[in-house]
């Protein structure tokens, strides 16, 4: 990214978004939010561009997570959710001008209506139904009863103008054809609503601090052009056409807007990573113990200190390699009718799914979704508690990081889901074939070497799919049905995916780690190698269990783990700061503790 770019981002999400000042309501405090989201979005690059540059959209974004998590949750939706489907399936209608107009000038912040709260899976089909008007040639849209109502929303402040993007089952001529976008204004800059909208506040949470609300729809119309059809047409006639040739490949492609979040969500989860390993650091360096093992002795010599501090680093920095890798430029490729790719989803697509659409837009990275915000609550949530009192009393962005992580195994794609869908195709090889492995790990098996880490890791989850599609096969031919069969193996199929995530992660770890140590990036800090073999060590140590017990390793297998992560940690000790250093944090967030430097009383 050049200067020019990065310096408009740092003004976008100046330093003074890093805190908010004392004693706010909580309304208050969504109001000042959303204040910011909309200098963010006055400052940033335009939408369109950002929308077209993932790189710099994740960049800014990056920024907002570490600056404060609600500012990048609003400005996710803002961007990828709600101006992301007006710009990507109603490209070239007039009627979603005025939409679009709201959104790019920051007069409306964007929201989502896609969730129902009365049932799960309620993406794969919506009980809010869409009708076109004859009348009017507009639609109506309705949620039949208080299960339908689209939750959770951003909604609920009542001095902020919220356009949404509705996702709505459509309903014409007796059949359901699939499931599209609306662009919905739902509040207007007034504070009133449109005819229909109700809209009923959430309780206040101190989780992921936003404006929640439910928003019930009653007959509301909209015009023609308010319907984001994507090639989808009635005619004068009355007749439905639909490019997509199914309700199932239509609701793969009214999905097809979850690629830039799940990029952003990685990107965010690296960076949430990165700032709460800095913050370890900062709160461990230099600091004495009084344990009577050796009064006075460095924090940091105790190993379950060192390894937290050098493992988050390594989290952070391995994180941060999976987020560069998921936001390089892919091959452009046609927005076919039939579901495939749009330059989004290598491959033409994705697999079959049971469970949720996500896998269907691209398998591998809602898994990488999965994955990243994953390790991000493990690590952050191991940050806080070994900054022991101050991670969870004096400084508030450790509470914030871990309940943005937390939020994101659900929101974007609920993570178990992926998990399934991803093993269910690993099973039927569905647009999947297992990894290929020697009989024996190479290089004497030392831990230390790359191609050892992926032989292992290649090695586990070929025989944990192997074993996962004889079980599922064999229930089959035993006369259960699916439902039954794959139910009986829900842990199975979770692990089994989760290995095939840790595997994809290692590679990139791998190729990381040989380029760092071929010197072909003079800019790295040293350790930058040792530094992805640790997070390699971390992720087969969690591994061992399956590992173990697939045969894919011998008895023994955690000692060299652990000898070998030991050794490890030793070689990057003395390299921690210039480590922390180079990850580039905003200045707020490794500084001291602000309350010990404020006022002293009244």
């Amino acid at each position: 990214m050049d200067a020019k770019t990065r310096a408009r981002l740092e003004e976008a999400v100046p330093e003074e978004f890093f805190t908010y000042p004392a004693d706010l309501t909580a309304r208050e405090h969504q109001a000042l939010t959303y204040a910011r989201l909309r200098r963010a979005g006055l400052a940033a690059p335009p939408a369109a561009d950002l929308l077209a540059d993932p790189p710099a959209l994740c960049a800014l974004l990056d920024r907002a997570a570490i600056a404060d998590p609600a500012l990048f949750h609003l400005m996710l939706l803002h961007y990828t959710l709600a101006l992301g489907p007006i710009l990507r399936f109603g490209a070239g209608q007039d009627g979603a001008r005025e939409a679009r107009d709201a959104l790019e000038s920051m007069d409306a912040a964007g929201t989502l209506l896609m969730t129902e709260v009365g049932r799960s899976n309620s993406h794969l089909s919506p009980r809010t139904i869409a009708r076109h008007d004859p009348a009017t040639g507009g639609f109506v849209l309705t949620t039949p009863d208080p299960r339908a109502a689209k939750f959770p929303t951003n909604t609920a402040h009542p001095a902020v103008a919220k356009t949404a993007a509705v996702y709505a089952t459509l309903v014409h001529g007796g059949q359901e054809r699939g499931v599209f976008v609306f662009a919905v204004p739902l509040r207007r800059p007034d504070g009133t609503v449109p005819p229909g909208v109700r809209i009923v506040p959430a309780p206040e949470t101190t989780g992921l601090q936003i404006d929640y609300a439910a928003v019930l729809l009653d007959g509301v119309h909209v015009p023609y052009g308010a319907w984001l059809r994507d090639g989808a047409r009635i005619d004068a006639g009355g007749a439905f056409h639909d490019p997509a040739g199914s309700p199932a490949a239509r609701l793969t492609r009214s999905m097809g807007i979850a690629p830039p979040v799940w990029r952003a969500v990685i990107s965010a989860s690296a960076a949430i990573t990165r700032a709460s390993a800095g913050m370890l650091l900062a709160h461990s360096a230099g600091r004495t113990t009084l344990g009577r093992l050796a009064p006075r002795r460095p924090l940091t010599d105790y190993r379950n200190q060192q390894e937290a501090v050098l493992g988050a680093l390594a989290a952070a920095y391995a994180l941060t390699a999976v987020a560069a890798h998921v936001t390089e430029p892919r091959p452009a490729a046609p927005h076919t009718p039939d579901g495939d790719s749009d330059g989004d989803s290598p491959g033409g697509g994705g697999p079959a799914t049971a469970w949720a659409p996500w896998s269907a837009v691209d398998r591998d990275l809602a898994l990488l979704k999965a994955a990243a915000t994953s390790q991000a609550q493990e690590t952050v949530s191991a940050c806080r508690v070994h900054s022991g009192a101050p991670g969870f009393a004096a400084v508030e962005r450790l509470n914030a990081y871990r309940g943005l992580a937390h939020a994101y195994q659900n929101a974007g794609g609920d993570n178990e889901l992926i998990l399934y869908d991803t093993a269910r195709a690993m099973a039927d090889l569905d647009r999947y074939a297992p990894p290929e492995t020697g009989a024996e790990p190479p290089d004497g098996g030392d831990p230390h070497s790359p191609r050892v880490w992926l032989h292992l890791a290649r090695d586990g989850e070929r025989r944990m799919r192997d074993r996962l599609a004889g079980r599922v096969e064999a229930a089959l031919r035993d006369g259960g049905d699916a439902f039954t069969a794959w139910n009986a193996n829900l842990v199975l199929a979770a692990r089994t995916a989760s290995a095939c995530a840790d595997r994809i992660v290692l590679e990139i770890c791998a190729a990381g780690a040989e380029s760092a140590g071929a010197g072909s990036a003079a800019s790295e800090p040293t350790g930058t190698g040792a530094v992805l073999r640790l997070h390699a060590l971390n992720v087969l140590e969690r591994r061992a269990p399956d590992l173990l017990n697939e045969g894919a390793a011998p008895p023994g297998l955690l000692d060299l783990l652990w000898e070998a992560r030991r050794r490890t940690c030793d070689e990057l000790a003395p390299h921690a700061a210039e480590l922390a250093a180079a990850l580039d944090l905003p200045a707020p967030v490794t500084a001291p503790t602000a309350f010990l430097t404020g006022p002293t009383g009244p």
